[in-house]
């Protein structure tokens, strides 16, 4: 379930800030996106047959006739898509815009708010409520921002463009098949110009297969639901392999033969739809870093341990990052993204 992205709030900075790559949501360079044609039919006609596309797959008259009975296309919407800037912020610039002290102060108010709520969320999926505030927080500004685009117009836009059509006729049909549930009224399925819905900014094949009914009101809501919305996303990391009562990883320190000593030893991944996985090295036990001469942040030996770890270096700072540094890598596959979310995190957490 590797999709594109760029969130009203969140991704939408993201693929401004960096080439950014989004599961969750949408945004990279992934296997799917391959360059295709323009649509070669007037849309009219290729709607009327996406229409019949959707009748075959079993999405009833009724859906068809409500979602694509007068859909039109957006044209600000392929403006967006085509339009977007990549400019090169260093990973300190990127912090400091991302986290300023305000978005701090509001992640720490909305963790003791929503304390109960972070809680259950936790206890069922593992996942810290500092974490699950984190995403939050930067997929909608804490539920400010989730998008005000009519979700099915996006996606139908995004989908005869031609740029991605696959990818975003996917989505389409996952979008129709919310509303054949009757889960979400047409008119509610709002989001982002590339088709994120919501305040966990969930993409509609991520909706289907991750958001959760925490509230117990047979509604999956994550556009006004605290308890869908933490439970969505904490199942959304819980199912790409959060493990419980395991850091995300630790800032570390290397010198310049230590570096050296690291190349030659341990090599990248190399492989995989992600390029931000691509780019973090084979993952080796605590230990063997330490051997190699890693140490900590301040200089401290790191600790005897055979949890394994993989290392990512963006700009001049080296991280040591475990498997759930991964799993936030799933929600949106950049280094920027994710380290923003493990240091906003870390700060809830500070006194």
């Amino acid at each position: 379930m590797r999709i594109v992205s760029c969130l009203r709030f969140s991704c939408l900075l993201a693929a401004v800030f960096a080439a950014l790559a989004s599961p969750a949501h949408a945004g990279q360079a992934d296997t799917r996106l391959v360059a295709q044609n323009v649509a070669p039919v007037p849309f009219e006609e290729w709607l009327a047959a996406l229409r019949a596309e959707a009748l075959a797959r079993g999405i009833s008259q009724r859906t068809v006739d409500a979602a694509l009975g007068a859909v039109e296309r957006l044209p600000v919407v392929v403006e967006r898509d085509r339009t977007q800037a990549e400019l090169t912020l260093t990973l300190d610039q990127y912090l400091k815009r991302r986290l300023p002290a305000r978005v701090v102060r509001s992640a720490r108010e909305a963790a003791a708010r929503h304390r109960a709520q972070l809680r259950r969320a936790t206890a069922q999926y593992g996942v810290p409520g500092s974490v699950v505030v984190a995403i939050w927080g930067l997929e909608s500004n804490f539920g400010r921002f989730q998008g005000v685009r009519p979700t099915i117009a996006t996606l139908a836009t995004l989908a005869y463009d031609g740029r991605r059509q696959t990818l975003f006729r996917d989505e389409l049909f996952s979008a129709l098949r919310i509303l054949d549930s009757g889960e979400v009224e047409p008119a509610a399925l709002k989001g982002s110009w590339a088709g994120a819905m919501g305040q966990t900014q969930f993409m509609p094949s991520s909706y289907l297969a991750f958001a959760v009914d925490a509230d117990g009101n047979g509604r999956r809501d994550i556009w006004a639901s605290i308890p869908d919305i933490f439970g969505s996303i904490a199942n959304y990391l819980s199912e790409h392999g959060w493990v419980r009562d395991l850091r995300w990883g630790r800032e570390v320190r290397m010198t310049d033969t230590t570096a050296a000593r690291v190349a030659a030893a341990v090599p990248l991944r190399l492989t995989g739809p992600c390029r931000a996985e691509r780019d973090m090295s084979e993952a080796r036990p605590l230990s063997a870093w330490r051997e190699l001469g890693v140490t900590l942040k301040n200089g401290s030996a790191l600790p005897a341990s055979e949890i394994p770890a993989s290392l990512v270096r963006v700009d001049t700072r080296s991280f040591l990052v475990y498997a759930n540094y991964e799993s936030l890598l799933a929600y949106n596959c950049a280094h920027t993204y994710a380290l923003s979310v493990a240091a906003l995190s870390d700060r809830i957490g500070e006194k």
